[in-house]
């Protein structure tokens, strides 16, 4: 479902306008990232199962863009139902995957899907608040950074500081929690924490299906897609779309046609406002393979957005979980176990899960026996057993 203009665009507004306590607030001290500037009941048929008191959020962000200034991001806070415990919720700051960089995608101004509803209701029944970042430019002024991990890693970090000080029964003890795009920026935010938000108590991250690229994997993951061109179907062209729309949106140096062959030409126009469902149809209904879709030169041509979905270190002061599907062709195995291996060797506690026949998508609540044991070791202090070479099961 997508919402036309007319209709986004009061949601919108409506979030930018402060209540008076946070009015007030904001008076008294320069504006500074994850200072809360709004607030707003959310619908029940927007927030999860059973669930709580539910808001959302317009919060201050670093713009990740530029590194400096400013600038408006929304979120939701969804609480558990009942008294919060002594010294308040702990939260899951949820990561989400790709939605799309289009205003009518936004995560907040939708129902969560099944799958995320039962992950994100699993965790809230852990005993976690969820504060779900929109990311910057969906839900806010601007395009969307698609896929840039320092944008994504201020607007996780920002979100949970707007949201303790802002909401009542909240605690400073976070788990941060992603997929997908979503887990490159729960890597990220992990990875920008001691330096730009020391003040954020994480205990450890979670992530599935999670992002990692180098010019050598690049070089990996193109060769292999030129050895199988049989297949119809290749959802990593969907990814390359959004990461070409969203970095022309913002860099008048990019040149389409170094990128895109003319047969993706369609497609690549309609990635802009084209949400994530329609556009793996559309790239199905052309049978558009990474071959038939990319120039030759398209990782020249991509370079700064590739530039962008670096992670700033590998080596993370808490705890790491990855959870990976054999079976997985949106983010593939390779590129998932690379990150592993090369985070361990970092210095990073991971630990890693590879599941037999699982996709992108089935991993996600998969995992979820598995990330409940680690998260009960690092909320709790204890150890945790580090695996960096899983075996499928």
């Amino acid at each position: 479902m997508t919402l036309p203009a007319r209709i986004l665009g009061p949601l919108v507004a409506g979030l930018c306008i402060a209540t008076p306590a946070l009015h007030a607030h904001a008076a008294e001290t320069p504006p500074r990232p994850g200072t809360p500037v709004g607030m707003a009941p959310l619908a029940p048929t927007l927030s999860l199962p059973d669930a709580g008191r539910s808001l959302r959020m317009t919060y201050l962000s670093t713009d990740g863009v530029t590194g400096r200034g400013t600038v408006p991001v929304t979120a939701e806070v969804i609480l558990p139902p009942g008294e919060a415990p002594a010294g308040g919720w702990p939260i899951v700051a949820w990561a989400h995957g790709t939605v799309g960089i289009g205003q009518d995608c936004t995560p907040s101004l939708h129902p969560y899907t099944a799958r995320n509803s039962k992950y994100l209701a699993a965790w809230m029944k852990r005993g976690f608040a969820i504060v779900a970042t929109d990311y910057q430019g969906l839900g806010s002024p601007g395009v969307h950074p698609y896929l840039d991990t320092r944008v994504e890693a201020y607007n996780v970090l920002d979100s949970v500081r707007a949201a303790v000080n802002a909401v009542p029964g909240l605690r400073n003890t976070v788990m941060i929690v992603g997929q997908s795009q979503g887990g490159g920026a729960a890597f990220a935010a992990a990875a920008f924490a001691a330096t730009y938000a020391p003040d954020v108590h994480i205990r450890g991250t979670v992530a599935t299906g999670v992002p990692y690229f180098t010019p050598e994997l690049g070089a990996q993951l193109t060769a292999a897609a030129h050895a199988g061109r049989a297949a119809r179907y290749d959802p990593l062209v969907v990814y390359m779309l959004y990461l070409g729309a969203s970095l022309a949106a913002r860099d008048p140096a990019f040149h389409p046609e170094e990128a895109f062959t003319p047969r993706a030409m369609a497609a690549y126009h309609a990635a802009s406002t084209t949400c994530v469902g329609d556009m793996e149809q559309k790239i199905k209904d052309e049978e558009l393979t990474l071959p038939d879709a990319m120039q030759p030169g398209f990782p020249k041509a991509l370079a700064p957005a590739f530039a962008a979905m670096a992670y700033p270190t590998l080596k993370l002061a808490r705890p790491l979980f990855v959870g990976t599907g054999t079976d997985d062709h949106d983010v593939p195995p390779m590129l998932q176990l690379s990150l592993v291996k090369a985070a361990c060797a970092a210095g990073s506690t991971v630990q890693a899960h590879l599941y037999k026949g699982l996709d992108h998508s089935q991993t996600v609540n998969g995992s979820l026996a598995d990330s409940a044991a680690f998260t009960q070791a690092v909320m709790a202090g204890q150890p945790v057993a580090p695996q960096c070479a899983p075996v499928p099961q």
